[in-house]
């Protein structure tokens, strides 16, 4: 695969050729008339509403030109300065804007087109996702995306099969459908045996950023810290955790605290024993995301916990807050350690595939903010 600098003189030397190919430079009037149709179809429809189109490697300007001339105001970039040239000729009067820069990385602002258009393009670039990920975010909430690929060829065939495409699009996309372009003849001016194709592709509207809140308590009898031992959940059973929970709705942080206390060990504190030591956000291994607020207690003697839950906890004991032992859920040892540390806000992030558990010889996954 070519990547777009490597491309720049292959265009120059083909930029006349191109004007002259009915399907490159749509001097067919035929041609011309068939791709007008089909843009038609392919940008959104709001009556009356001026687009903001941006062409990507837009070459001599021919689909660019068509969108012009329905009223849109037209940006086209494309590394080749003769092929810009040839497009700002061919725009002349329309309003166009027609840019020098890397189309896999264009030289524009963020959220500020209602259409990408790119034709035969992407299969030359490489990292294909990433690309794609750049230039959704060059489109508002709502913009499309519009995709002319094929796959030409028959004992050496290059280019970007539709299902792969499709594929790569589908994570960033509400809505996508493909067309298959190829027994139009009229688009090419001859009858074709290729795949060719287009790709409309709606953004997904932003996700709200949401995440689970749970809350932990380090309750404390002097320099010892309580810790209980996870079973029968089907998470990190086996290793200690403090005693924690999720907040439920319309429960505040200190409130889900308390009931969690009490249903896991037995302790009924009070609002005025418990104080926020620590918030900590933390993504799991499998990318899931969690703000856990970390509360401090102390314990004072009489008052002894017992294990409330025996179906999810195995056992409960002090540990020494100094010497922690090892077979801790990686999560809550992060959050005792910042703790410590004095720190009031933290990160933990594991990575793809990493443990649960803490490892003791691991990656360090908590980064304190102070």
């Amino acid at each position: 695969m070519r990547a777009e600098s490597s491309t720049t003189a292959y265009w120059d030397a083909a930029a006349a050729d191109f004007d002259n190919e009915p399907d490159h430079g749509l001097r067919d009037p035929a041609v011309r008339d068939a791709w007008a149709a089909r843009l038609r179809g392919w940008l959104p429809d709001r009556p009356g509403e001026v687009l903001d189109v941006l062409d990507l490697g837009c070459g001599t300007g021919s689909l660019a030109r068509l969108a012009a001339e329905r009223g849109h105001r037209v940006t086209g970039v494309d590394a080749s300065p003769r092929m810009a040239g040839l497009a700002r000729a061919k725009l002349a009067g329309a309003g166009a804007t027609v840019l020098v820069g890397d189309a896999g990385d264009p030289p524009v602002g963020e959220r500020s087109f209602d259409v990408l258009l790119v034709r035969h393009l992407l299969w030359l670039l490489p990292d294909q996702r990433a690309v794609l990920r750049r230039w959704a975010r060059l489109l508002r909430p709502g913009g499309r995306l519009v995709l002319i690929e094929g796959r030409w060829g028959e004992s050496d065939p290059v280019g970007l099969p539709s299902g792969e495409l499709t594929r790569m699009v589908e994570p960033l996309t509400a809505r996508t459908y493909v067309e298959q372009l190829g027994p139009d003849a009229a688009l090419w001016g001859r009858a074709v045996r290729d795949e060719r194709y287009v790709l409309v592709a709606d953004l997904a509207p932003p996700r709200r950023h949401a995440e689970i809140v749970d809350v932990h308590l380090l309750l404390r009898r002097g320099d010892r810290i309580l810790l209980a031992r996870r079973a029968g959940t089907g998470y990190a059973d086996g290793l200690l955790h403090a005693p924690s929970g999720h907040v439920e709705d319309g429960e505040d942080v200190r409130a889900a605290l308390l009931r969690e206390t009490a249903e896991e060990i037995g302790i009924a504190l009070t609002p005025d024993e418990v104080r926020v030591v620590l918030v900590m956000q933390h993504t799991s291994p499998t990318g899931t995301a969690r703000t856990g607020w970390f509360f401090e207690a102390e314990l004072g003697e009489g008052r002894e916990p017992v294990n409330r839950e025996p179906e999810k906890c195995s056992e409960i004991g002090w540990f020494g807050l100094d010497a922690l032992p090892d077979d801790m859920v990686a999560y809550c040892r992060a959050g005792i350690e910042a703790y410590r540390a004095g720190q009031r806000f933290a990160l933990h992030w594991h990575e793809p595939g990493d443990a649960v558990s803490y490892d003791p010889g691991g990656p360090d996954q908590l980064t304190l903010l102070g």
